[in-house]
């Protein structure tokens, strides 16, 4: 059987210009690049100054953080590089603060009309 790329979204991130960086949260301290999506869930690599902030939400769908680097305050809980969070569908995000410049991998469900701060 030949494999198919039907239904897959493979990028590579190193070098790939064609990937945009887009704003990233409400201050202006943060911006992303959309490495991969399928079935509305999306794959960010986020780069983040030190003071960046989370705007309080509560998470629609299930999501995902991987902490490349960098050392940031999440939900009153010290993380940084190689830590992981799962937060679930329903939980308030109320505390999400870069400490250090920060980079990290989130993955995350929006519906199509919905806009991912």
């Amino acid at each position: 059987m030949e494999p198919s790329l039907e239904g897959w979204d493979i990028s590579r991130l190193d070098g790939n210009d064609e990937l945009p960086w887009i704003p990233w949260g409400s201050q202006g301290k943060a911006r992303a690049r959309i490495a991969a999506r399928a079935d509305g869930y999306h794959v960010a690599i986020v780069e983040a100054e030190p003071g960046y902030r989370t705007d309080p939400h509560v998470h629609e769908h299930a999501e995902f953080l991987y902490v490349i680097e960098g050392t940031l305050s999440n939900q009153g809980r010290t993380m940084t590089t190689g830590d992981v969070f799962a937060a679930a569908a329903g939980s308030a995000h109320t505390h999400f603060i870069a400490e250090t410049p920060l980079r990290y991998v989130s993955i995350f469900k929006i519906e199509s009309s919905e806009e991912k701060a």
